[in-house]
């Protein structure tokens, strides 16, 4: 059976979704761009949807509002970085590398290296101007990172998974803030060297 375009009826609702999931995705670059830009309380609905070619109705109908947007790409960044951390110990384990420490440092490089390579975005959520409640996110991402990083070691490290946590945080503000690419570099590596000669307790 066809429609009277002559497409079969069951490729209506396919290209449906892909048209939906392609504006979606216009309207998050737009909404990234205008952000890193304008930063989140400057930004404008309107001038999104102007640079995504799109609708106010169609960013409401995949979105709340600025705000979900905003978390959206914070989520999505997440969602990267945690691939990009699992696959670096992944890789580390498969090479043979047993010792938390070790397997903690290939994770955190990763981790930074992706700060670096995505360091707009990165920057966008650390410049304090993001929804009212956004902090909170911020923390229970923290934690939520705090328990992955429990799992590399074994037995009860309470502090020192804190201790490197907070100091991989400290690390990332300096190196995704800095204006200096170079600088940040060197310094995700000196911190990088020292959390390895850490000893555990």
């Amino acid at each position: 059976m066809s429609s009277d375009s002559g497409r079969p009826v069951t490729d209506v609702p396919t290209y449906a979704s892909e048209r939906g999931a392609a504006t979606r995705a216009a309207l998050l670059a737009a909404a990234r761009e205008v952000f890193v830009t304008s930063g989140f309380a400057e930004a404008g609905v309107t001038e999104v949807v102007s640079r995504a070619r799109a609708s106010v109705g169609s960013l409401y109908h995949h979105f709340s509002g600025k705000a979900d947007l905003y978390l959206t790409l914070f989520d999505e960044f997440q969602d990267r970085q945690g691939r990009r951390t699992k696959q670096a110990v992944q890789a580390a384990r498969a090479g043979g590398e047993t010792d938390p420490m070790r397997l903690f440092v290939a994770g955190a490089r990763a981790y930074l290296e992706g700060c670096l390579a995505e360091r707009e975005i990165a920057a966008l959520f650390l410049r304090g101007d993001g929804p009212p409640g956004f902090e909170v996110v911020m923390r229970d991402r923290l934690r939520q990172w705090a328990k992955r990083n429990a799992a590399l070691f074994e037995g009860d490290e309470g502090a020192l998974v804190v201790v490197l946590t907070g100091a991989l945080a400290a690390a990332v503000s300096e190196v995704v803030l800095s204006e200096d690419e170079d600088a940040s570099r060197a310094l995700a590596e000196g911190v990088l060297a020292i959390i390895g000669r850490i000893h555990r307790p």
